[in-house]
């Protein structure tokens, strides 16, 4: 398999193969269970679900280095106190390691992760932050509820092909600035949130282009935007990344802005799994209770097996579709239903109630470090989640007797946390009754297997098994993560910091 990120993965190599040379020693006996994964592996055409693009870019590539600088750089946020890293920093699994996130007016800016508190006491924005990890590689959409969205969806495009469709433009029509993929796309509108990145005080009441236009003048010093930074070294960045010699007010634009942050955000391919290499070949590569996990997940639950693959499958172990799992429904919601704070899930971006309390299918990859889990981070672990699709309505019923809400890291030590959201149950019931009534009707692709505690530890390990070394190893992550001694081009770097104090 190809390696797209040699230089800072080519160090953990070898806590993946062997040191002893081939050869030197006998290769191990396929196991009954290896000559059944094998049987699995070829009928699944699974080989082609572990290889990696050759068209992302490198970290050490000019564009990805030009956006790591903005993605950490407060200066996008509207008042100087939130950047793209602040939900989706690396050694946090491309997230924030909270339910939900804590965009603008945080306590502390610069602290991330468990800690991180909104002045106000509560978390704003009401959905999980998905991880940037391979987000190269999506072909569909990104969002929980796909409102980026490529409009071909073709195979290893990242949208770049047909036109993408975002919030700026009408559901199914392509969006004429929205860039040349997913990701580029995708970047565009967190700085447009007030509860992310713009806060409801900078240009308030504006529109989405007059937001980006003022932050690409505050960038390119021009303008509006003009002296609002005291440093700002931003143009000889732009013109070594983009090696152009054109003014700031021609190459520091928006569009320009996205782009880098896109490829930077691309270049995080993080897909050298155990999985991918028992998958080519190395039988020692998982463990007996991994193949054995890796035998549920594959097979289908009439067969005996959990049924995963139904929704979790190709290059992401995603179908990249939409699905009413029914997680708990917890956070301030997205202004649905009766009370205003339920989510509809995919049914926003369609109008159609068919489409209600859906939300895309995650990708697998690296899972075990994208805690917490689900659209709106109700799970810690996977444990919870696989149990979950043994018996959604049990698993639901057991996370409100271990208090709901108040059982999460996030909001324990909130007072009064048992009254914060009071309709949390209420729309969870509602989004089970969904999920029923799919199954009843035969459109759900959502089986609950029957499994018992050591299955589902199985399962629990096969999971762990999707986890490329290097996104918990924090010196292989070092190239994406900027020098903590700067300030980057502005004086503005983020250098993320945890409760403790300590450097992530």
């Amino acid at each position: 398999m190809k390696k797209i990120q040699q230089s800072p993965k080519a160090l953990l190599l070898p806590l993946l193969v062997s040191s002893v040379l081939a050869g030197c020693v006998a290769e191990p006996e396929p196991t009954e269970t290896d000559l059944e994964l094998d049987v699995i592996i070829e009928d699944q055409d699974l080989e082609e679900t572990v290889s990696e693009s050759d068209t992302l870019p490198q970290i050490s590539d000019p564009l990805p280095q030009l956006g790591m600088k903005l993605f950490y750089s407060k200066s996008l946020g509207g008042e100087f106190d939130s950047a793209c890293v602040t939900c989706h920093h690396p050694v946090l699994g491309g997230g924030d390691d909270l339910s939900l996130p804590v965009g603008v007016e945080a306590v502390n800016p610069d602290l991330l992760g468990q800690g991180r508190e909104h002045v106000d006491g509560l978390p704003l924005v009401p959905r999980n932050a998905p991880t940037v990890f391979n987000v190269g590689l999506w072909d569909t959409s990104l969002f929980w509820d796909s409102r980026v969205e490529s409009i071909g969806k073709e195979e290893g495009a990242n949208g770049a092909l047909s036109g993408i469709r975002t919030p700026d433009s009408d559901f199914g029509v392509a969006d004429a600035d929205a860039g040349t993929n997913l990701a580029a796309a995708q970047a565009r509108f967190p700085v447009t949130s007030a509860e992310e990145m713009k806060t409801s005080r900078f240009e308030a009441d504006s529109d989405n282009a007059a937001i980006r236009d003022h932050l690409a003048a505050r960038i390119g010093d021009y303008g509006e935007g003009e002296g609002e930074l005291d440093t700002n070294e931003w143009l000889t960045e732009f013109q070594a990344a983009f090696a152009s010699a054109e003014s700031a007010e021609d190459l520091i634009t928006f569009d320009n802005i996205a782009l880098a942050i896109g490829e930077y955000e691309r270049s995080m391919n993080f897909v050298d799994t155990p999985w991918s290499l028992y998958v080519e070949g190395d039988l020692d590569a998982i463990t007996a209770d991994q193949k054995e996990g890796a035998k549920l997940f594959f097979t289908a639950v009439n067969e005996g097996g959990a049924g995963c693959s139904n929704c979790h499958n190709g290059t992401l172990f995603s179908d990249g579709n939409h699905h009413t799992i029914a997680f708990p429904q917890i956070g301030p919601g997205k202004g649905d239903g009766a009370t205003g704070d339920d989510d509809f899930g995919r049914e926003r971006e369609t109008s159609n109630p068919i489409d209600r309390y859906r939300f895309r299918t995650p990708s697998l990859l690296n899972v075990a470090v994208t805690a917490p889990y689900g659209h709106s981070g109700s799970y810690q672990t996977l444990e919870q989640v696989v149990r979950h699709y043994v018996n959604p309505r049990g698993a639901v019923g057991a996370f409100y007797q271990r208090g709901g809400v108040c059982q999460l890291p996030q909001f324990e030590n909130i007072d009064n946390c048992g009254e914060l959201y009071p309709n949390s149950e209420s729309n969870t019931e509602l989004a089970l009754a969904k999920l029923a009534n799919e199954r009843n009707q035969g459109v759900s692709l959502f089986a609950s297997p029957r499994l018992n505690d050591q299955q589902v530890q199985q399962l629990v390990a096969f999971l762990e098994a999707l986890t490329d070394p290097c996104v918990e190893d924090r010196s292989c992550l070092d190239a994406w993560i900027p020098d903590a001694d700067t300030t980057g081009p502005d004086g503005q770097q983020l250098n993320a910091v945890n409760e403790n104090g300590g450097f992530l």
